[in-house]
């Protein structure tokens, strides 16, 4: 068997070097192709310009935004307490109702349930 060099036996070696040539074979010759190269960077750079203003533009929007939206998450907090409140306080009696009259039915904070027998 003939010794083969490292280019050969690595495939992704010669992909590589594929790539390479191709690359060398359709590089810009002339006017016409300086011309080509130059209007793509410049339109790459323009494209690249009007994403970093919109990203900042978008950014700004966004902190200026937070302090609204965290108004209003703190109302919905202040309004959650008071309605946890409200059925803690206001949700549980002593009195006992005809659905409660059952034996084995009891109330509690989060809701009824009932215990059923083992037999």
């Amino acid at each position: 068997m003939p010794q083969m060099n490292r280019d050969q036996r690595n495939a992704a070696w010669q992909a590589a070097n594929q790539w390479r040539a191709r690359a060398a074979q359709t590089q810009p010759t002339g006017l016409a192709g300086s011309l080509k190269l130059l209007f793509t960077w410049l339109a790459f750079g323009a494209l690249m310009i009007v994403g970093v203003v919109l990203g900042l533009f978008f950014l700004l929007i966004g902190w200026a935004m937070m302090p609204f939206l965290r108004h209003k998450m703190k109302k919905r907090m202040d309004q959650m307490r008071a309605q946890q409140a409200q059925d803690i306080g206001g949700g549980y009696s002593h009195e006992p109702t005809s659905a409660n009259n059952r034996p084995g039915h009891q109330d509690v904070l989060e809701g009824s349930y009932e215990v059923k027998d083992e037999r």
